[in-house]
Formats: C-alpha cells, structure tokens, sequence
C-alpha cells in the first residue's frame, strides 16, 4: 500500500467539535447513570424521564414503521426520539451526518482509544491495516445491518437490536441488563479502534449507513479547490473515514462524518482549499 509523502501535518483539530464531543459524552453518561439512581429511588428529578432509548434517535428509525401503520411506538422508544430522529435528519440534509462526527458518543470512544493506536503504529500506518479492496467491500456491510435491524424490529415489535448494540453496552454495562453479545461487540469494537479508526462507524453502524446516504445530496457540502491544492495528502491521513479528500472536488463519499478534519481550518495547510460550502467553489 502506497502513503502520500508529506513534510509535515498541523496536528490541529476543531475545538468547537471536540468540546462538543465531550458534552455530548458527559450528558449521555449522567442520563444513563441518573436513570439507574431513580429506578434506586434516587437521582436527579430534573433527568428522572430520560432513559438512553429516549435520547437515542436510531429509535425513532426503528419504530418509524410501526407509527406509520398504528400510530405507536414500539416498546421502549419514545416521542423524544422520533422528534430527535427528525431533528438529525434535518441537520444531515444540510451539512451531512454531522451527528456521527459531533454527537455519538460511541463515535466519541472510538477515536479516543484510537489516538492511543496512532501513537503506537504512528500516522501512516494506523487505520490502514485492512487491504483497500477489502476495505471498501466491508464498508458496505453496515447497509446489511440496517435492513436487518429494522427487519427483526418490524417482525418483533421489540428492540431486539439492544441485545447486538455497544452504545447500549457501554452505557448499561453496570446494570445487569445487557446481553452478552453486546458486551462481546463493544469489546470487539474497542480493541479494534486501536488499529482502525471507528471501526463500528465504518462497518457495522445502521445509523451511520442511514445518514451517510445524506452526503449526496447534502446543501453544505466539503469541496476542494484544485487551484491552490499543494496535493500532499495530509487531509487523507488525518481522515477518520480513510476518504482521499486530495483526489475529490466535492467529498459525496457515504462515509463522510462531516468531522472537518480535513479542511483548511484543520489540518490543510492552505487557507480556504478544503472548505464546508453550499456553493461552487472557484
């Protein structure tokens, strides 16, 4: 496997998207701690209704077939994540799946255990350990994950998908009630992530697969300027996705998580090459 040959990469990241992160992180982690403290009697009475699946809006997805047809919402999920379902994918029709690079904690875990691995195998070996043929035949797996999340949850009318899911793993693993093959998927993610960067968001996420349809045809698209590109590839390799943002003029891929990584304002060393437009770029 060939690498792009660069002097050198302004390890630099979008503050904004970091704070962000971390926010998104706490708040989901004291909502599912808080709902363990009620159910014990205690917790915070401002967050005593709120539950993982209500702020998940995959489960909006997931029950979308069963309001469309009844009127009601499949065990478990609430109004709260139909509306957010529709808030995030508002918000991807604009700027793409913005909530995988910004919200997700699970997305979240996944690169801080990756910094750890691209420490140990350095920045052109980390994340490229998987052939690249193989590599874009597997990243349409998550597709097959989405069509059968939402077939076993039409049938059973349950979430039957909590029993496979990390981000329910890793924010219940204290409360006895997550499957095992959850637990053996977030293990699996994890000790992945230290050799490829959000393994589960490339191969296995159904939401991700969902709203990565939205990169192509999002209005605030990533696009650059062949003009005044030096073509050194260093917004490939700080690319989560392994997208070749250097060979694009518009990134469409449907793995695009809008993180901006690669953008001037990032890592490109030119100012406004790689940019987040709605328009053409000259």
């Amino acid at each position: 496997m060939k690498f792009p040959k660069i002097r050198f990469i302004r390890k630099r990241s979008i503050w904004p998207r970091v704070i962000l992160q971390i926010f998104f992180f706490t708040l989901i982690a004291l909502i599912a701690v808080n709902h363990t403290l009620v159910e014990n009697g205690g917790g915070i009475p401002l967050l005593s209704g709120a539950t993982l699946h209500a702020v998940c809006p995959f489960g909006g997805v997931e029950t979308l077939y069963k309001f469309v047809t009844a009127g009601t919402f499949i065990q478990k999920v609430r109004e709260s994540s139909f509306t957010l379902m529709i808030i995030v994918f508002l918000l991807s029709v604009l700027f793409g799946p913005v909530f995988c690079g910004w919200v997700c904690p699970l997305g979240t875990v996944q690169e801080w255990v990756g910094k750890l691995g691209r420490k140990i195998f350095k920045s052109k070996r980390y994340n490229h350990f998987i052939p690249l043929q193989l590599d874009k035949a597997l990243r349409y797996a998550r597709y097959g994950v989405l069509v059968w999340a939402l077939y076993i949850t039409i049938n059973s009318g349950k979430l039957l998908f909590q029993e496979y899911d990390p981000y329910y793993a890793l924010f219940s693993f204290w409360t006895g009630e997550v499957a095992v093959s959850a637990f053996i998927i977030l293990g699996v993610t994890l000790l992945l992530s230290l050799f490829i960067e959000r393994p589960w968001c490339k191969y296995a996420c159904p939401y991700g697969a969902l709203l990565g349809l939205t990169n192509l045809f999002r209005v605030f698209q990533i696009r650059r300027v062949a003009a005044t590109c030096r073509n050194d590839g260093a917004c490939d390799i700080k690319c989560p996705m392994n997208i070749a943002v250097s060979e694009k003029r518009i990134v469409r891929d449907h793995q695009c998580i809008t993180c901006l990584e690669c953008t001037s304002e990032a890592v490109c060393p030119v100012k406004e090459t790689v940019i987040l437009s709605a328009g053409a770029v000259k």
